[in-house]
């Protein structure tokens, strides 16, 4: 990994937004890319721009945009779509079918830059009470949101429920903090394999933790919920983890597929998942659900601050990655400040 010298972006369209890069927060997501060179069939062409969870400055707008000005600060959703595929128009723009994302092989370019260009309806103002750091951590937060919007776990106060949340990194983080954000009286059980993970879980919200290299969590997780969960929340993509999952929920339970498997293909054990009626639900990233991470900020209900663990200027990016891809030194976030 390298820092190479570019010609600054254009403006090409009328909606388009010139933004002044500021944080840009390290992904799982990029780490693969980095690390094993794919994500399933996405793969990388050297050279390859990385970085899609950023926030920004407004540097200059074209003639017909009108939500934002230069000199704003804005969260940036990475994602950039047609508008006119069927998934667009049945309000699944995250499936779009002719997206662009930032810093996906042959699609968007990365945000480790400088500047970067993205339509208007990327760019989300941000309140006066919300930082730079904050609104880059808005990405992982909205996937967290996304993910609890998806389940069968309430948004409101009801009879209590229980959830498991396998991975104590960024995502299985905020996944906590869109529950504890809805309000509903919902255990939370949180495993990892790093001790220092689950000790920030447990700072940060989670009933429970248990490192699932050292011991038995299913068992453990059994004795104190013996009818079983109702959702598990898998984050970390790995085949054990998911085995986990289904052993752990109760019949008609939900098992909520986040993670990003470094391999092509997982597997349930099918028996167990069967006869327990089970329901598999696949998350893809996000959507529409950058403006009500920014709002959860804003209002004090989440406060994303102490993921971002680490910060690194741009010339130390390898180092970054490198940090985060051997989860040195505790990292749960590293960022990377821009400017």
């Amino acid at each position: 990994m390298e820092v190479r010298e570019a010609p600054v972006p254009v403006i090409a369209g009328e909606h388009d937004v010139l933004l002044a890069v500021d944080t840009v927060g390290v992904c799982g997501s990029d780490v693969h890319y980095y690390n094993e060179g794919r994500i399933g069939s996405m793969v990388v062409e050297y050279p390859c721009m990385t970085g899609h969870e950023c926030s920004g400055v407004v540097a200059q707008v074209g003639r017909g945009v009108t939500n934002v000005k230069p000199g704003d600060r804005v969260a940036i959703d990475p994602l950039i779509v047609c508008g006119r595929c069927d998934q667009c128009l049945s309000g699944r723009r995250h499936t779009c079918r002719n997206q662009h994302f930032l810093a996906c092989p042959g699609q968007g370019p990365g945000a480790l830059a400088e500047y970067l260009v993205m339509p208007d309806y990327c760019c989300y103002p941000l309140p006066a009470g919300v930082d730079l750091v904050q609104a880059a951590l808005c990405e992982p937060l909205s996937v967290g949101v996304y993910a609890h919007r998806l389940s069968t776990l309430p948004a409101a106060a009801v009879a209590p429920r229980a959830a498991a949340v396998l991975g104590c990194g960024p995502i299985g983080l905020s996944v906590l903090a869109a529950i504890r954000a809805a309000g509903a009286p919902v255990k939370v059980y949180m495993t990892d394999l790093l001790d220092e993970r689950l000790a920030f879980a447990g700072r940060f919200g989670a009933d429970w933790t248990g490192n699932a290299r050292t011991g038995d969590v299913i068992e453990q997780i059994a004795r104190l919920q013996p009818h079983g969960l109702d959702v598990v929340f898998e984050c970390s993509g790995e085949q054990d983890a998911i085995d986990a999952g289904v052993r752990m929920l109760k019949p008609g339970g939900q098992l909520v597929l986040i993670g990003i498997p470094k391999v092509d293909r997982v597997s349930l054990v099918i028996d167990l998942a069967r006869r327990k009626e089970l329901t598999v639900q696949n998350v893809r990233r996000q959507n529409e659900c950058v403006q009500a991470a920014i709002d959860l900020v804003a209002s004090g209900r989440v406060n994303v601050t102490p993921m971002a663990t680490h910060h690194f200027p741009l010339d130390r990016v390898k180092e970054a990655f490198d940090l985060v891809q051997n989860y040195r030194d505790g990292v749960i976030k590293a960022m990377v400040r821009v400017k």
